[in-house]
């Protein structure tokens, strides 16, 4: 299988534009942000969907939500904001890697949609 764009922007081998990195995630500004403050928050490990994780992943997907948080403060964002995880064709995935977008900044409508 070829690499996702994510683990291409992991490797260095695409440029992004980098809020917060560690061990086991990179957190990057998207290149179309829907928001004043659009984050794509990716774990390093490959997890194609949220449906795919397994029980080993728990650890992984638990160090995302606490980084939305830490970047989250660090950003100043007070007000609140929002995160989404996008599963297959249906909820407009566009890149087999699990990731989840931070929105901010703007007034976020319910329902989404």
């Amino acid at each position: 299988m070829s690499k996702t764009i994510f683990q291409h922007i992991i490797d260095r081998e695409i440029p992004a534009k980098i809020e917060h990195e560690d061990d086991r995630c990179i957190v990057i500004h998207d290149r179309d942000p829907q928001a004043p403050v659009h984050l794509l928050i990716i774990p390093k490990t490959v997890i194609p969907r949220v449906g795919d994780a397994a029980s080993g992943d728990e650890a992984v997907l638990g160090h995302l939500l606490v980084t939305a948080g830490v970047v989250a403060k660090k950003l100043g964002i007070r007000r609140g904001f929002r995160l989404v995880i996008n599963h297959g064709p249906d909820a407009c995935e566009t890149v087999p890697h699990l990731h989840i977008h931070l929105l901010a900044k703007r007034q976020l409508t319910w329902p989404p949609g």
